[in-house]
């Protein structure tokens, strides 16, 4: 299973009226909106889901060339898992892209880990339960 995944775009502003209203037919739209100073790209990032889920799973971000910033989130099932996960993955070779720790921004209990593969897709694990 996939927690969410996202890319990068080359026009912010296009790419979201293009996804606002590819999407609003399956019953999405935007859930979040994170700044600059939010990511870890340093460009804005539009996250697309469905209401009843609570969190966006689709996301496109600028600040990036298009082709890098892949982006895929596995959940996790604690933030053990997510300490493992980032060890796991530095220790094959991974580059770390932000340690394991909560990201308030994202959500109050969200806690995730960062590395980016040999490829460099940034890949994630993220645990969205208060332990």
């Amino acid at each position: 299973m996939i927690d969410h995944m996202g890319f990068a775009v080359s026009d912010i502003a296009r790419s979201r009226r293009f996804y606002e209203a590819a999407l609003a037919p399956l019953g999405m739209g935007v859930i979040m909106v994170a700044t600059p100073e939010q990511t870890q790209s340093g460009g804005t990032a539009i996250g697309f889901g469905k209401t009843d889920v609570g969190y966006p799973f689709f996301w496109i971000g600028d600040n990036e060339r298009v082709g890098e910033g892949t982006h895929v989130a596995f959940p996790a099932d604690s933030r053990a898992a997510v300490d493992a996960f980032h060890a796991a993955a530095v220790a094959a070779g991974g580059v770390d892209h932000g340690g394991p720790g909560l990201r308030p921004h994202y959500g109050p209990n969200y806690y995730a880990a960062f590395v980016l593969d040999p490829d460099g897709a940034n890949i994630e694990a993220v645990c969205r339960g208060p332990g």
